[in-house]
């Protein structure tokens, strides 16, 4: 069974463009890129998929020159049936295993610009990392996730909530009744996690014993791939970081604390492994002066967030059945899930052609003071607080919005719709609703 995805709608936008160019889909290992394209093949009458991993002998097409023309004769004879360029979705999935493929993408466009072309990978970073001018404004990216809330909702069979929720705002909050359903399934999502499998396993059983067991193996996938990122980076040593990610969520990663036997520049660079392949996601500091946002970023000060809030709980080992039932739990912890949650969320609804970045604001001295996030709109930055529970002071806010001379803050918390003079307040299930400006 296939879920709607937010990048689906993108896809079909990409498929009808006269000014299409190759695409290529980014992101870690199984958040649904391949499923998304075969989804997409749907609407057309032809599709041919190859899988450069499990089909190594077509790399033998891209071993001679990288004309499009020849490239698809080949190909075409290979499979014994005429690719049709307009009519055919030529799929290369795990591309990275056959780098001149890459690099004849950018032919296509410049060639053979009426072919559907669309290219995945699950360590596609590093090959593109060793690729720099790979298509340069000839090709495309789109960068996936796992599943949003909002797609986890209507996975779980609850298209009419989202619908209200959708239309909620500060003028017209949800009744108590839906606003607390939403909050527990919200719940729910911080154990799941996004992960397709995941929820598609949770949506099939209902049972979350068998969401972990999923998990689980999704760990153990992960974890093995480690052999594969980098000869000169021991897997433990990648473990070593990938629990500290996970143990120092919430505040300033600090390499040093990552192990007793790493060194810094050890874990930096297990650190940037895990970020390329799709893993980690990190949250930079900025000064917040002036934009664009990324133009007073310090990248040694970072907040690290895990990719799936269901992996982290995994890892914390935290206890499933109060993490599930008892609310305080489930956003406590020093609302470190809240915080892992909304940056996360706040990525899967930007447009996918854009490079996922977050930011947050820290300063230091007599007074600190924090803030979660930094966005930018328009020609505005504006602080957003996460709360783990529905209390709680906002001094860290005002500050910020006292220092830096700014009309407003938001803060996403367990509390229904509302303003508190200059903050804005959403239920923190709401992220999609602040991205779309509701």
């Amino acid at each position: 069974m296939y879920f709607n995805r937010q990048i689906d709608n993108y896809l079909l936008e990409w498929k009808n463009d006269r000014y299409r160019k190759p695409l290529i889909l980014r992101g870690a290992r199984q958040v649904g890129k391949s499923s998304a394209v075969r989804q997409l093949a749907e609407s057309f009458e032809d599709f041919m998929e190859i899988n450069f991993e499990e089909k190594p002998h077509f790399k033998t097409v891209f071993e001679s020159d990288l004309t499009p023309a020849r490239i698809i004769e080949q190909l075409s004879v290979m499979r014994g049936k005429q690719i049709v360029s307009g009519k055919t979705l030529l799929f290369f999935d795990e591309i990275q295993a056959c780098p001149k493929a890459i690099s004849a993408m950018r032919f296509f466009y410049e060639q053979e610009s009426v072919l559907h072309l669309i290219a995945a990978g699950s360590l596609l970073e590093f090959a593109l990392q060793s690729l720099p001018s790979f298509g340069v404004g000839r090709v495309r990216s789109y960068y996936m996730f796992p599943f949003s809330f909002d797609e986890f909702l209507e996975a779980a069979g609850e298209s009419l909530l989202l619908d209200a929720k959708r239309k909620a705002d500060m003028e017209h909050p949800l009744p108590d009744i839906m606003h607390e359903r939403l909050v527990a399934l919200m719940s729910l999502f911080f154990v799941t996690g996004g992960m397709p499998e995941a929820v598609k396993r949770y949506a099939e059983t209902q049972q979350l014993l068998q969401v972990q067991v999923v998990l689980d193996d999704l760990l153990r996938t992960l974890r093995s791939d480690f052999a594969k990122y980098k000869n000169s980076v021991p897997v433990f040593r990648l473990q070593e970081v990938l629990n500290a990610v996970v143990s120092q969520a919430g505040g300033k990663f600090i390499y040093s604390k990552a192990s007793e036997q790493i060194k810094d520049y050890q874990a930096k660079e297990a650190l940037e492994l895990l970020r390329l392949a799709g893993w980690v996601i990190p949250v930079t500091h900025t000064a917040a002066n002036i934009i664009p946002i990324g133009a007073e970023s310090n990248e040694k000060k970072r907040k690290i967030l895990l990719l799936d809030t269901g992996l982290f709980q995994r890892i914390l080992g935290l206890d499933l059945a109060t993490l599930y039932t008892d609310r305080n739990f489930a956003f406590g912890n020093k609302g470190v899930l809240a915080e892992h949650f909304w940056g996360l969320e706040y990525l899967k609804y930007q447009s996918p052609d854009q490079e996922p970045a977050l930011y947050y604001w820290h300063r230091e001295g007599k007074a600190n003071a924090e803030v979660d996030f930094i966005i930018q709109r328009n020609n505005e930055l504006f602080p957003v607080e996460v709360k783990s529970s529905g209390k709680g002071q906002m001094q860290s806010l005002r500050t910020f919005l006292s220092e830096k001379n700014k009309p407003f803050g938001f803060r996403f918390s367990l509390e229904n719709f509302a303003r508190y003079d200059d903050i804005k307040v959403l239920p923190l299930y709401a992220v999609s609703n602040f991205v779309r400006g509701k």
